[in-house]
């Protein structure tokens, strides 16, 4: 995939985060030649989609995708509330219209 199909797809987008973070987040994959969750760990142990997490604050919370010892990433509409399940600097990122797609990015220590 190249960045201009990537945007060009995803700028027409209008789909709601649990409809479309998984893909969005495989063509991100295939855009930076990133290993993709399922092929890098078929059983889901260190990298995985909706992976239950321990929060600084005690809580459990859910990550959109889990990496183990590299990041924990969720998506939101851009305008929903921003949860953080990290309290840790963070890249928004936004993809197409106002409204659009929002991303979080926390890395992990």
């Amino acid at each position: 995939m190249t960045p201009q199909d990537f945007i060009h797809k995803w700028k027409q987008a209008n789909l709601s985060e649990r409809s479309a973070y998984q893909q969005h987040f495989l063509d991100l994959c295939d855009l930076l030649h990133h290993d993709e969750p399922a092929a890098a760990d078929p059983e889901g142990s260190w990298y995985t989609f909706e992976r239950g997490v321990h929060k600084t604050d005690g809580k459990r919370g859910w990550a959109d995708v889990w990496k183990r010892s590299h990041f924990a990433w969720e998506q939101e509409k851009a305008q929903e509330p921003r949860r953080s399940l990290y309290p840790a600097p963070t890249l928004p990122r936004r993809l197409g219209k106002p409204g659009g797609n929002a991303l979080r990015f926390t890395t992990i220590s």
